[in-house]
């Protein structure tokens, strides 16, 4: 219904701004990843939204990329997170990150985000597995995600306190076909190294 709106910046309330478009104000929820790169307030500002009616609201959601938008229609679909969900993993956590916490079946990096406890991250795992595509991430991680077998020795190192950098890092020079011990003792080797 309303797909796009420009107009002038007038505040910022996260989430919520208000744009004035020739003159009538539409309060928007953004997702922090879009309030951080909002310019200053009386700026003029386009935002890829989405209307959501409800039985007790209409509310307007609103992105500054179409694959936000995009990630935010996925979530949507999934059984057990409405909009309020959707905003608060967006903000937690950017597409990329979730195209490729999605990819892996990495639930340990999904119930980091505030609001999502362990089902609801085993089900967004199941229901997304095969909706995120290669146009959800960066040209450098889609080049440089790990085979899904290296989700086991990725798991293993974030459970051995690594941060999630330092195990893709360290998981993404791994040759295809390594067992998972021989694949954690390598990353390990890769790590000391680095580190």
């Amino acid at each position: 219904m309303i797909g796009r709106l420009t107009g002038l910046l007038l505040e910022k309330n996260p989430p919520q701004i208000l744009l004035d478009v020739s003159g009538v104000g539409y309060e928007v929820e953004v997702p922090m990843s879009t309030f951080y790169n909002l310019p200053n307030s009386g700026a003029k500002v386009t935002l890829i939204t989405q209307f959501v009616v409800r039985e007790d609201a209409q509310l307007l959601y609103g992105f500054l990329t179409e694959r936000e938008r995009a990630t935010f229609r996925l979530l949507l679909k999934v059984n057990g997170i409405g909009a309020k969900s959707a905003l608060g993993i967006l903000s937690g956590m950017s597409v990329e990150d979730l195209a490729q916490a999605i990819a892996l079946q990495n639930a340990a990096l999904l119930i980091r985000i505030p609001g999502i406890g362990k089902k609801t991250a085993e089900r967004m795992l199941l229901e997304l597995k095969d909706k995120f595509g290669t146009e959800f991430l960066s040209p450098q991680s889609a080049a440089g995600q790990p085979e899904s077998g290296s989700s086991d020795v990725l798991n293993a190192l974030l459970a051995l306190g690594y941060n999630e950098r330092e195990a893709l890092a360290a998981v993404k020079p791994l040759p295809a076909g390594l067992t998972v011990s021989d694949g954690i003792r390598q990353a390990l080797k890769y790590l000391s190294k680095t580190g």
